[in-house]
């Protein structure tokens, strides 16, 4: 069989990957907090059929050599973790960090979560929780029923107003945690990444302080996805998954004189 088929093969499944990592990132354009991924290729192994600085004689060696790659892969998905726009609300809960940084959530199986999303809501026990399962802010904070003015200060403190009370009443206070390698962090839905081994462990304190960044209520990270980015990169992997389909075409008409004419 004709080498360049399986070569172009590779190249037909990077490409239909990288289509794929394109178009989740074009899904979740006005998902809040969403991160963008990219692709990352890598080629395959080569056959070294003369190696290079080979003796070509007694006296000389070779300056290159022959070496026919096996095509390409996407060996990983990088998310990059930069700052999205931030978009006005006026919903008290709404929250976004400027900076570095993620709010813990608790998941049913007791482990924390991070995430970018500062979209909360109210559960029906006053508790601040996330819009979509419920699953609880860290650390936890309840909100009683005669609260009708929620103040979420830069730092992280939140307080109320309480009827009949003259001053705000802290109710807690809100962390956020960092990492080392962000792009470490494994996403599993709903807004949600995970601690692996290679993100590090969570640097967690108050927002504003040891380089973490600073909450802003009443506003939202939107996603980091340029849309007209993404069409070029969509245009772009398109294109090669033509080129790639182009050869095989090419082998195919090769092979198929050759049969003719044997």
């Amino acid at each position: 069989m004709h080498p360049a088929l399986w070569i172009s093969k590779t190249g037909l499944d990077a490409a239909q990957t990288d289509v794929s990592v394109v178009s989740n990132n074009l899904a979740n354009a006005s998902t809040v907090g969403f991160k963008k991924d990219r692709a990352i290729f890598e080629d395959l192994l080569y056959q070294n059929i003369n190696q290079p600085g080979g003796r070509s004689s007694a006296d000389t060696e070779m300056p290159s050599g022959l070496m026919l790659g096996s095509g390409s892969k996407v060996v990983a998905t990088q998310k990059a973790h930069t700052q999205g726009n931030l978009q006005t609300t006026e919903n008290a809960l709404d929250m976004s960090i400027q900076g570095r940084g993620y709010f813990e959530i608790l998941q049913p199986d007791g482990t924390i979560a991070y995430t970018r999303n500062g979209q909360f809501s109210l559960n029906d026990q006053g508790q601040i929780v996330t819009p979509g399962a419920g699953f609880l802010l860290q650390p936890e904070i309840a909100v009683p029923e005669d609260a009708h003015q929620i103040t979420i200060s830069q730092d992280g403190e939140v307080s109320a107003t309480i009827r009949g009370q003259a001053e705000p009443q802290v109710l807690g206070q809100i962390n956020v945690s960092d990492f080392i390698n962000p792009s470490g962090l494994q996403p599993v839905g709903q807004n949600l990444f995970v601690e692996t081994a290679v993100s590090g462990a969570p640097i967690q304190g108050i927002p504003g302080l040891q380089g973490l960044g600073t909450i802003s209520q009443g506003t939202l990270e939107t996603s980091n996805v340029n849309v007209t980015e993404e069409l070029v990169n969509l245009i772009e992997s398109q294109r090669l998954y033509e080129m790639n389909s182009k050869v095989i075409s090419s082998v195919d008409q090769m092979l198929g004189q050759v049969i003719q004419q044997l």
